[in-house]
């Protein structure tokens, strides 16, 4: 990372990252929609017990974008798999329009 006092070198881009942001946000549910010219990509967290759930992040990207990301992803993925073995991918069942408690007392 440069200092704030050096200046970026021809073909190096600069970038900040504050400290909220820097928190990240948990997700546990992607919704992908797409257009002709811009993917959408709605991060939502979703708990048990409650209701209702927010979107808590929308990133929009173009499909060349889109297509960089998921090449990015996917090399990502292998470098962590071969370090770490196979990520389990295990079949979730449906999410409920109603999620939320459904015992009685």
């Amino acid at each position: 990372m440069n200092d704030k006092n050096e200046a970026p070198k021809q073909g190096q881009i600069n970038i900040e990252l504050d400290e909220k942001t820097a928190e990240g946000i948990y997700s546990n549910l992607a919704i992908i929609n797409h257009s002709v010219s811009e993917f959408v990509v709605d991060f939502v967290s979703i708990m048990p017990g409650t209701p209702k759930s927010k979107v808590r992040s929308r990133i929009i990207l173009t499909p060349q974008h889109a297509k960089r990301l998921l090449k990015a992803l996917g090399d990502n993925v292998g470098r962590f798999e071969k370090n770490h073995g196979e990520i389990k991918d295990y079949e979730q069942p449906p999410i409920p329009l109603n999620f939320g408690p459904t015992g009685q007392a």
